[in-house]
């Protein structure tokens, strides 16, 4: 399967499992209508309609698309990732319980991870 190709910083995130420094991505402010995709493979991941302001500096969503994402045992053995269901790449960690949203639910996310498609 072809991939998009990556720029270094979507490297270190998505294949080498990084974080990118809060407040600093392209869609951590963003709000636009339409639907956030995978930056190595574009599956859809989440809609723009579950997106939500932690305050933590990173996109953060209370729902995925159905599907769309794995929830696999950090390293650290205190979080739990998030992997595109599609191409396995680092997306960010997900957070249950915090009582922020309805779902209770905080996927937060990389910037560098995702591209976005606008709603047409």
């Amino acid at each position: 399967m072809a991939y998009n190709q990556l720029n270094d910083t979507q490297k270190a995130i998505i294949l080498d499992k990084g974080t990118e420094k809060s407040f600093s991505g392209d869609y951590w402010n963003h709000y636009e209508d339409g639907t956030y995709t995978c930056a190595q493979c574009n599956a859809p991941l989440f809609n723009s309609d579950t997106k939500f302001d932690s305050f933590t500096g990173w996109p953060s969503f209370d729902a995925t698309v159905e599907g769309a994402v794995k929830e696999v045992p950090d390293a650290d053995g205190r979080r739990i990732e998030v992997v595109c269901s599609n191409c396995g790449g680092h997306l960010g960690h997900v957070f249950k319980g915090e009582g922020i949203t309805e779902t209770s639910t905080r996927h937060c996310i990389n910037s560098a991870s995702l591209s976005f498609t606008e709603k047409s």
